[in-house]
């Protein structure tokens, strides 16, 4: 196993202010921490975290790894393209038009459906007993059913999305446009921004996962990286 030390860079760190933008909150991102490049990993797709591990998808295989050590713990060969969701017990990972559901234990696939966008998937979160999908160019969040892939519901987004995930109930999803990214929480009625916080130019988010407390795990596209993120603190008054 390699270790993956901590980056040498500052951390870039969070504006002292939020800056108002009519109900939606706008900050810089405060990145925490660096993983990578890990050694035979060209691109970092999706990212989940299975209360211990981050595992991400590296094309041709899932990836899990340490996020106090850095340590890689286990790799899966199994096809990885796009986003990477953990249910408590299993895997699930979009592999071009489908969706397997993946024992992480053996690394056996034991289910596939089909994936919403049909190819042109990204991001994928776990939550509520479903699915979340995101569509990358269609600037879209699909809720689907985990045993057949049928579409629950469908939230429109403002950007290109990437990585989804879900915390305390709240919906995040990545962004990449050009040489931008930004984390985003929206309203999951009405897709509504509620809040951004934004990557340095040029860091993009390639897959994005909470690990159920302060930080996102974010895909580092084809930096090879994974970075940490502070999640905002909430207020006792916070809705």
């Amino acid at each position: 196993m390699r270790r993956i030390a901590p980056s040498a860079n500052p951390p870039y760190r969070a504006a002292e202010t939020w800056r108002e933008d009519g109900t939606m909150k706008r900050a810089a991102a405060e990145i925490i921490r660096e993983y990578g490049p890990f050694a035979g990993v060209d691109h970092v797709h999706g990212v989940s975290h299975d209360g211990q591990q981050v595992w991400f998808a590296a094309g041709d295989k899932l990836i899990a790894f340490d996020p106090a050590s850095g340590q890689t713990r286990r790799t899966i060969d199994v096809a990885g393209h796009a986003g990477t969701a953990f249910d408590g017990e299993h895997l699930f990972q979009i592999a071009e038009d489908r969706i397997q559901k993946i024992d992480p234990k053996s690394g056996r696939i034991l289910a596939t459906i089909p994936a919403p966008g049909g190819g042109a998937d990204s991001g994928l979160a776990w939550a509520e007993g479903t699915l979340w999908v995101g569509q990358y160019r269609e600037r879209k969040i699909h809720q689907i059913d985990p045993q057949t892939g049928a579409i629950l519901r469908t939230i429109e987004s403002k950007r290109f999305v990437t990585g989804v995930t879900w915390v305390d109930g709240e919906l995040w999803h990545g962004t990449w446009e050009g040489d931008e990214s930004d984390l985003r929480r929206v309203d999951p009625r009405t897709g509504e921004v509620l809040e951004r916080l934004e990557m340095p130019p040029g860091v993009t988010v390639s897959g994005l996962e909470s690990d159920g407390a302060d930080q996102f795990f974010c895909g580092g596209g084809d930096s090879g990286k994974v970075r940490a993120v502070r999640r905002p603190r909430r207020s006792s008054a916070a809705g």
